[in-house]
């Protein structure tokens, strides 16, 4: 028997939003396809062309073409005209579909089936704790090095580096700067290209990433920046860094206390450390208007946490919050965090610490 306060027209109000969180899901899916396959890069450039010419363009299969085309269709991403059997990728959504664009949103839809893909693993840390080990997830650094291109290195130079007064004029004068959880190492393969008279170094326990970051350093010439396999929390330098960054690089580490007591034993008495971490409040109920937050949530119980938490780790996960990582901070030694936003970024803030 159902509760006297049982209100129909709100159950169906939110059977109705269930359907439409399924069919999104399954939009969100095509578009990483699309991304992978080439699909939206190869659509920007055609007019209206039926399946056969999209599928030619892109180097695929038609009829796999045509069955995405009718999901791309139907979720209103592509347009179609059926009395010429043609289709078209309007302007407007190739601008956010594709690498030309402000943001590729098909690029980030790519982390939606590589977290899926570790669904049994927690499923069973659900049970029995523990969590799934970075090990188990084969092309995460591939689509979060994509993700930090077109965010983080996209925005070092015009918008991140300026957050702190004078940085660029000493990148410019020559200082030398630690990034800790490096990844693929773009972000300060960038900058030492940018900065010649610097002196650049990555840190990062994946030997994937590491590998990537060299190969890249190599190829571009670059000899004032080096990578190396570290511990985050146990790398040893005392006071050899003008500069030290982190970029999405806290939250999910075994030991993030250890991570920021290293760093700030690790920079210069007037060195800098900048921080680029996930927004939002270590307090639930404060996130509830925050735009993403349930994406947020998601992939930090499918990644961020459990990462950590498979290595024994803290588990802090990506909504850790600014009062959390403020405080944090403060009792790894840092005497002065600042918090700074940018107005185009609504995904993370940004700390300025110093000792």
């Amino acid at each position: 028997m159902l509760d006297s306060t049982y209100n129909q027209k709100k159950a169906e109000a939110f059977s109705e939003g269930l359907l439409d969180v399924l069919n999104k899901s399954a939009i969100a899916l095509a578009l990483s396809l699309g991304n992978r396959t080439g699909l939206f890069e190869a659509m920007a450039d055609l007019p209206a062309s039926t399946s056969e010419q999209i599928a030619n363009a892109a180097g695929l299969n038609e009829r796999y073409v045509r069955e995405w085309l009718g999901t791309m269709v139907t979720g209103r991403v592509v347009n179609y005209f059926p009395e010429t059997r043609t289709y078209q990728l309007p302007a407007e959504h190739a601008a956010y579909l594709t690498s030309s664009g402000p943001y590729n949103f098909a690029s980030a839809m790519e982390f939606i089936p590589v977290l899926a893909g570790v669904e049994e693993g927690l499923v069973e840390s659900f049970r029995n704790g523990g969590g799934v080990p970075y090990s188990e997830y084969p092309r995460f650094h591939e689509v979060m090095a994509a993700e930090s291109a077109q965010t983080v290195v996209a925005a070092l130079e015009p918008h991140i580096l300026p957050l702190v007064p004078g940085l660029t004029e000493r990148l410019e004068e020559g200082i030398d700067v630690l990034d800790v959880g490096c990844g693929s190492g773009k972000a300060m393969t960038m900058l030492a290209a940018k900065f010649p008279n610097s002196r650049f170094a990555g840190y990062d326990i994946s030997d994937e990433g590491i590998t990537r970051a060299n190969e890249e350093a190599a190829e571009n010439g670059l000899a004032n920046v080096r990578f190396e396999v570290r511990d985050a929390a146990n790398f040893g330098d005392v006071e050899q860094y003008d500069l030290i960054t982190s970029f999405d690089a806290i939250h999910d580490q075994a030991d993030p206390a250890g991570m920021l007591a290293a760093i700030a034993k690790a920079l210069r008495p007037d060195g800098v450390y900048l921080v680029q971490d996930i927004t939002g409040s270590s307090h639930l109920e404060k996130n509830l208007e925050l735009p993403v937050a349930p994406w947020l949530y998601t992939i930090s119980l499918t990644h961020c946490m459990t990462v950590s938490l498979a290595s024994g780790g803290a588990g802090l996960g990506a909504m850790w919050g600014e009062e959390k990582a403020i405080e944090m901070m403060t009792e790894a030694g840092f005497k002065n965090v600042e918090k700074k936003y940018l107005e185009h970024d609504f995904m993370n803030t940004y700390y300025i610490a110093t000792k």
